[in-house]
Formats: C-alpha cells, sequence, structure tokens
C-alpha cells in the first residue's frame, strides 16, 4: 500500500504542476490581458451600422456607412465611448469626426 500512495501522491503532483504551469503563462500576441479572451465582441450589427467594444481598452466603437449608402457599403467609425464610464449617471460619446 506504501508504493501505491507514493504514486498516487507523484500522479497528482504532476498532474498539479502541469495545471500551474498552463494558467500561468503570458497570453499569446493578440489575445490582451484577458489571457485567452477575445479583444473585440461584435455588439450589434445589421449591414448598415456596427457596434464593437473593446475588451483591453474598455472602449465602444460604432460605425455606420454613409447617409446615401446601400446596405454592404464602406462602415466608417462614427463615434466611440469609454465604458469605463458605466455605472456614471451619463456617459458622454466621443464624436470621431464633428458633423458640419
Amino acid at each position: 500500500m506504501d508504493s501505491k500512495n507514493g504514486i498516487l501522491f507523484v500522479v497528482g503532483a504532476v498532474l498539479l504542476s502541469a495545471t500551474l504551469i498552463l494558467t500561468s503563462r503570458d497570453p499569446a500576441q493578440g489575445q490582451g490581458k484577458m489571457g485567452g479572451g477575445v479583444r473585440h465582441t461584435v455588439v450589434a450589427t445589421d449591414g448598415a451600422h456596427l457596434i464593437v467594444t473593446d475588451n483591453v481598452t474598455d472602449k465602444l466603437y460604432f460605425y455606420a456607412i454613409d447617409k446615401d449608402a446601400k446596405i454592404g457599403d464602406e462602415l466608417k467609425l462614427r463615434g466611440t465611448a469609454d465604458l469605463s464610464e458605466v455605472g456614471k449617471p451619463s456617459i458622454k460619446p466621443i464624436d470621431a469626426k464633428p458633423q458640419k
């Protein structure tokens, strides 16, 4: 029984070590600080608009086609919002290119 307990101890120690090594590695390039999570999340899209969050910088990006454009045309950045302000009474969006 003594050697059986020794083997179980070694197997357990190896599994624990492997788990610690795999979970403490630096994230791969492009994965950001979340370590395995996604960098961008598409919140909504309908072909004319695209709302995306950058999970690393806590920013929301809003894209839209031009007024006279058709679905599938180029989406242009219209504005951003700082998601670190979520929970405050109001959030002021940042206009990417102020309209004239």
